[in-house]
């Protein structure tokens, strides 16, 4: 082999040679195929030793973009690069979420498995193809003859049978083997596996129903949370205010010490209130992270409420119907009740024999000088019927038939769980929206009556105890009211996933 020639070359070249001089073509073939197989052995072995390679361990390079494919917008979290902070609308948040979050990606991986299973069972249809080399030595009568009959070069003469000596033979060859019959196992293990592809996409519309849902409510008390602080934020301006007015009517005589110590001891509250709504804030802000499945800590900065909630039936009868028919969860359990089934089937067509076509084609040499006028080939249909084996078979269609009846049990406490999942999401719902209506109209009022009060006691006509009064009830009505808003929208949301409506939307 020449520097610069390629190993393709070389080989047609040497393979042309051997054939001009005369060698016989089987045995070339048989040294060609040699020489492939220690190739890939070698190639294989350098490709799982990656760990020890002096650059690093080998990694896999990404997927190129195919030629002429749509380049796709960069995701929102991609400008966490640059340090900025990641702004989001709720739509997006719930976008993030379902392409980022672990759970998600544990989800597709799992469908990938169930794809393998599913290629993988179709491999009973197919005929299994070997190929073979064996070399043995031995002096045993009935083995060399044998091995001489496969050779064509039994001798007839001269020859002592009981005392042939030690030999070797070299065989190479082709063995095939297709199933014809066995009960309709294969196919009930191929319909089973693609029930199971089934299932694990439905495990995954319900991983995105409950994520979808979560990344709604964390996205609403983020919002929230927000809210607190710029309630405890004007909480603490105005009784900053009222409080250095209060100081000056103190310095000039018209108001008492325990006014001004009574203001003060509220401007220490309201502040109080203002560092747990921070607090309240960040906690709001990581659990939103962890929803969304981002690393690190980025900087989030929210829109506002801008979610249109989706249609709900109005009566929770309405709404069973629905969740009957979208929940995941039933869907999920009604496949595995039909796998269940046909598990059965398939462990009782062990009880049937199995029907085999087999076909070997093999040539013998003791020193691998192959030729293929003295090749063999053997072909044949062969039936094995298990007749016993120690009571397996019964147990485990036994176990098959279990296994049913634990299924069929778990498919009636998933009914029962996402009914009574229903009738909490609705009345909760119908809480929330009661308290929204009420808080507003006593926010309203709280804000009008501070407004009346600030009024009398700036013309010395209320007292500090009911100013203070005033004002603490229009700060927790206010807090009550933001609460209720979002206890609302969480509370839709809720509904929208006991009725199974984002896992598919």
């Amino acid at each position: 082999m020449t520097p610069g020639m390629s190993c393709y070359t070389w080989l047609n070249q040497v393979i042309c040679h051997r054939i001009v001089e005369g060698e016989d073509i089987v045995r070339l073939v048989v040294r060609v195929c040699w020489f492939f197989c220690f190739a890939a052995l070698f190639l294989s072995a350098s490709a799982f030793s990656g760990d020890q390679h002096p650059g690093g361990p080998l990694t896999e390079p990404p997927d190129p973009a195919p030629a002429g494919a749509l380049q796709e917008k960069a995701p929102p979290w991609s400008s966490r690069a640059n340090g900025s902070a990641l702004q989001l609308t709720i739509d997006e948040a719930i976008a993030t979420a379902v392409a980022s979050n672990p759970d998600m990606e544990m989800a597709a991986a799992r469908i990938l498995e169930s794809q393998a299973m599913v290629k993988e069972s179709r491999a009973a249809f197919w005929p299994s193809l070997q190929l073979y080399t064996e070399v043995l030595r031995a002096d045993a009568p009935s083995v060399h003859a044998f091995k001489r009959l496969d050779q064509r070069q039994l001798p007839l003469v001269n020859f002592d049978f009981n005392e042939p000596g030690t030999f070797q033979n070299f065989e190479s060859g082709m063995a095939a083997r297709l199933n014809l019959f066995k009960g309709g196992g294969d196919l009930l293990g191929a319909r089973m596996a693609r029930n199971e592809l089934k299932i694990r996409e439905l495990d995954r519309d319900a991983v995105r129903n409950d994520l979808v849902a979560s990344a709604i409510g964390a996205y609403f008390n983020v919002l929230a949370a927000r809210d607190y602080v710029e309630i405890a934020e004007q909480s603490v301006k105005t009784v900053e205010a009222q409080l250095r007015n209060v100081r000056v009517r103190f310095e000039g005589g018209s108001a008492l010490k325990s006014e001004l110590l009574s203001m003060e001891v509220r401007l220490a509250q309201v502040r109080e209130e203002r560092i747990r709504a921070g607090n309240r804030h960040q906690l709001s802000l990581a659990a939103l992270t962890h929803v969304l499945g981002l690393d690190g800590n980025p900087r989030l900065e929210l829109s506002a409420d801008s979610w249109t909630p989706p249609p709900i039936p109005p009566a929770i009868e309405g709404g069973l119907a629905v969740a009957l028919d979208n929940r995941p969860e039933l869907l999920r359990v009604r496949e595995e009740a039909h796998s269940a089934q046909m598990g059965v089937d398939r462990e009782r067509a062990s009880y049937v024999p199995s029907v085999d076509l087999q076909l070997k084609a093999y040539v013998d040499d003791e020193n691998m000088r192959y030729d293929a006028d003295r090749g063999n080939w053997v072909a044949g249909v062969l039936m094995t019927w298990d007749v016993f084996t120690g009571f397996s078979t019964g147990a485990r269609v036994d176990q098959a038939r279990a296994r049913l009846a634990r299924i069929r049990a778990m498919d009636r406490k998933t009914l029962q769980a996402v009914e009574l999942d229903v009738r909490q999401a609705y009345f909760l719902y119908s809480e929330a929206r009661a308290r929204l209506e009420v808080s507003r109209g006593a926010a309203a009022q709280a804000q009008e009556a501070l407004r009346l009060v600030e009024i009398e006691y700036e013309k010395g006509s209320a007292s500090i105890v009911r100013y203070l009064d005033a004002e603490l009830s229009n700060n927790a009505l206010r807090v009550a009211e933001t609460a209720a808003l979002y206890d609302f929208r969480r509370a839709h949301a809720e509904v929208a996933r006991a009725l199974g409506h984002f896992a598919t939307h």
